[in-house]
């Protein structure tokens, strides 16, 4: 099955592609969207609710590297990721390691959660309050979710249910570097929000040392989910990742 998606921009230009993360949809991008209004933005929909098969982050990355393909016609390839998606777009690159030629990769969990089962069990218990309008308005600012997509938040994440939610957050939190990640041949940036959680900074880093293309950035004051943060600010980034010239003096390289 294809995924759906919507498409955007110039389609001469070269080809972008936004991949979301799990619990929101391709709405998180709209200000990027705007931004990049001239190249060929595409922001496909992760099917995330189990339909005839569970969420998979590997299956996921086969629809994306079909997307790609069939949009890409000779063109320069521009892909971005964040959380889960970000995660897809590792696995893009270790399968297909010449398809990308620029890869955004925004606060990726690559290494494994301690108490794993433990964890999802506990998420899992607690899904319910997602019909909570209340609950989910907390989940919301954490995720600097603004108030005009609330609505729109509210209504993704209180369809997700308890055996989608268990699935999605195994994926997420036993996925590790595909092997082939070495051999990605794409100008890789991998980003993480200062604010965000030691084990995801530490997969930063693990990522940057994995491959001899990978430059990464940190995002001062910001926890996970800079681009909802700050648009602007991440915007300018990808300006300036794509112009080659010295990223904005807002954000920190890591170096280790």
């Amino acid at each position: 099955m294809k995924l759906s998606y919507k498409e955007y921009g110039n389609q001469h230009a070269p080809l972008m592609i936004f991949i979301h993360g799990g619990g929101v949809g391709g709405w998180m991008w709209d200000r990027q969207v705007r931004h990049f209004s001239s190249y060929h933005v595409v922001v496909p929909e992760l099917d995330i609710l189990e339909n005839a098969s569970p969420f998979s982050i590997h299956a996921s990355a086969d629809h994306i590297i079909a997307l790609i393909e069939e949009k890409r016609q000779n063109k320069p390839v521009i892909a971005i990721g964040f959380s889960l998606g970000a995660q897809i777009l590792l696995a893009v690159l270790g399968k297909k390691p010449d398809l990308v030629d620029y890869a955004m990769v925004n606060s990726a969990l690559v290494k494994s959660w301690p108490f794993t089962g433990a964890l999802i069990q506990t998420s899992a218990f607690f899904q319910p309050l997602a019909k909570s309008k209340a609950f989910s308005r907390l989940q919301a600012k954490s995720l600097y979710i603004e108030e005009p997509y609330f609505e729109t938040y509210y209504r993704d994440s209180s369809r997700l249910r308890k055996q989608d939610l268990a699935v999605l957050l195994k994926e997420n939190m036993s996925f590790t570097l595909p092997s082939n990640f070495k051999l990605a041949s794409a100008d890789i940036l991998v980003t993480v929000g200062e604010k965000e959680r030691s084990i995801m900074k530490e997969s930063t880093k693990e990522i940057r040392r994995s491959n001899p293309n990978c430059r990464a950035l940190m995002f001062p004051e910001i926890g996970h989910g800079i681009s909802l943060a700050k648009p602007k600010l991440f915007n300018r980034v990808i300006d300036h990742w794509l112009a080659d010239i010295e990223f904005p003096d807002e954000v920190m390289a890591i170096n280790e």
